[in-house]
């Protein structure tokens, strides 16, 4: 993540359109996930300075991992509860998880499979693994080199990546339909090449004017209601909820 992004971070989650709409669409499904299934020990991976604890915490007992260190605040809150270390087939903790979070954390990883099969030997038989991803290869832009991804997926790469890993799959849908026209847009104009920039050069996310973005925010929430009742056939961003193979 280059330096001008990881001093945005906090604001981008609590005021940007984005980030407050994926906030919304996955704490729905933790909450519908902790009413089927008892969640007492959560794993925020790629959690920043705990930015996801205060709703977690009242789901179960919630721990974190957060690579970079740039992210996290000496005094804030959770501090003694998130680890800086790298999450990779090395993470050692004696901690088995009835949940763990993955947000937008494997599209910044290599070795993605060595990822998952990690995090499935961290959880109880039967835990589950929430993750998102970046979806549709094809709206790869200069977005995703400034943030370091290595790829973005399809929800049939998803499918298969999480079965390949020991997962099975429950739940697995596109979300942010509505963006992906514009994104499309960002792809012609800034299409991006891998590893292209410098960890030293400047990226910024603007937080759009305030009308704007409660618009676009307001047309998330309308397209979530809507993809509870009809699938999306694509979307800038996957989910997927699956569960410890047994």
């Amino acid at each position: 993540m280059h330096e001008t992004y990881a001093r945005q971070y906090r604001s981008l989650w609590e005021k940007h359109w984005w980030w407050r709409a994926r906030h919304d669409y996955v704490m729905r499904w933790c909450r519908r996930l902790a009413g089927r299934w008892e969640l007492p020990e959560i794993l925020d991976v790629g959690c920043g300075d705990g930015l996801l604890f205060d709703e977690l915490a009242r789901l179960g007992s919630v721990w974190g991992v957060e690579p970079d260190g740039r992210l996290l605040s000496d005094a804030g809150p959770w501090r003694q509860r998130i680890e800086n270390v790298p999450f990779d087939a090395d993470y050692q903790t004696r901690r088995r998880y009835d949940l763990v979070l993955m947000l937008d954390v494997l599209e910044h990883i290599e070795d993605d499979a060595a990822a998952l099969r990690r995090t499935r030997s961290l959880l109880q038989p039967g835990g589950l693994v929430l993750l998102t991803v970046p979806a549709l290869p094809l709206l790869w832009s200069r977005h995703d080199v400034a943030n370091q991804h290595y790829r973005r997926y399809t929800r049939a790469g998803v499918s298969k990546l999480l079965q390949a890993t020991g997962f099975s799959v429950w739940k697995l849908e596109y979300f942010f339909c509505w963006p992906v026209g514009p994104m499309y847009v960002r792809r012609v104009l800034a299409p991006g090449r891998v590893r292209e920039q410098s960890e030293g050069d400047s990226y910024a996310v603007r937080i759009p004017p305030r009308l704007l973005n409660a618009a676009m925010f307001r047309l998330c929430k309308i397209e979530q209601t809507v993809g509870r009742l009809v699938p999306f056939p694509l979307g800038s961003s996957c989910l997927a909820i699956a569960s410890r193979a047994l």
